[in-house]
């Protein structure tokens, strides 16, 4: 069950939104698609869910393309939401699992069990206009995976929730995931990409930029941070060799160095200098290496 992209472009009159794009994304994997507004994210997903026809290049899932006939194995959430307002809960995911060949009592068990979940159970027969954007995503989340799809595409499905919703919706998504789903799902948000994916692409102008397993791309990008919380001013530690910069926190700072080696000369630089609450060698973010690839700084 792999989605495979080979080649695919996408053009709107002179402007290319998607340009050359191929991607493997492995199956029962969560697929992390990253990039700033504009970037081309949300123009491939309509591509591959047959919204829109690619200009170049073949899409394919199991070897064949996505097309209605698929819809009771696919599940998406727009990045804007669709809900009808006045229609309740209930009718609503009824209505949508119907069209995706469920029966009807199979869809209240489940949407049942999602809304206790979600900590809503007595929303099922509240209009949509009456919840809160958070909730109203949470509905629409539910409405995308009711019929416990296949394949799973969310785009931007944390934006606007608070961080108690956000850690219950990746929860979710973990979870379905562990139960065979693929999915795919974009952001803006590193974090959330680096917590959740194993595999990832960031594009820039409608090119991966970045493309491969999280493990691989931090790995194969060398630099690392040192962390450090220091009683003192730490701006010295820019002079030692490997040290590339230095950005400063209101407890110390963090610096990028261009091997762990060079951690142990930042480690001796310290001593002796005063107190040292915090030394920690980590990893660098996807934020260092967005920065680096893409040669500029990302909102």
């Amino acid at each position: 069950m792999s989605l495979m992209l080979d080649d695919v472009t996408k053009q709107f009159g002179s402007f290319t939104a998607v340009d050359h794009l191929s991607l493997d994304i492995p199956e029962k994997q969560i697929f992390g698609f990253l990039g700033a507004n504009g970037a081309g994210k949300t123009t491939t997903f309509r591509m591959i869910l047959g919204l829109m026809d690619q200009s170049g290049g073949k899409i394919s899932w199991n070897g064949e393309r996505i097309d209605y006939s698929k819809s009771d194995e696919i599940g998406y959430l727009p990045e804007e939401r669709g809900l009808y307002p006045k229609l309740k809960v209930r009718d609503q995911i009824v209505y949508l699992g119907k069209l995706r060949g469920m029966k009807k009592s199979d869809i209240l068990t489940e949407l049942e069990s999602w809304l206790e979940r979600f900590k809503v159970p007595d929303y099922i027969d509240k209009k949509i206009e009456e919840l809160s954007k958070g909730n109203q995503q949470k509905i629409q989340f539910i409405s995308a995976v009711i019929h416990k799809p296949k394949l799973l595409i969310l785009d931007e499905p944390f934006s606007g929730l608070d961080p108690v919703n956000v850690e219950l919706l990746k929860e979710a998504v973990v979870d379905l995931k562990e139960k065979g789903t693929t999915i795919l799902f974009s952001s803006h948000r590193m974090e959330h990409v680096e917590e959740l994916c194993e595999y990832l692409c960031i594009l820039q102008h409608g090119k991966p930029i970045v493309h491969g397993g999280l493990r691989d791309i931090k790995r194969s990008f060398g630099k690392k941070n040192v962390t450090v919380h220091a009683d003192f001013d730490i701006e010295f530690l820019t002079e030692i060799d490997g040290v590339v910069k230095l950005k400063k926190t209101t407890e110390g700072g963090i610096l990028q160095i261009t091997n762990e080696e060079v951690s142990q000369k930042v480690l001796l630089a310290l001593q002796g200098k005063g107190f040292v609450r915090k030394f920690e060698l980590e990893e660098p973010t996807l934020h260092d290496i967005f920065i680096e690839k893409a040669g500029e700084s990302y909102e």
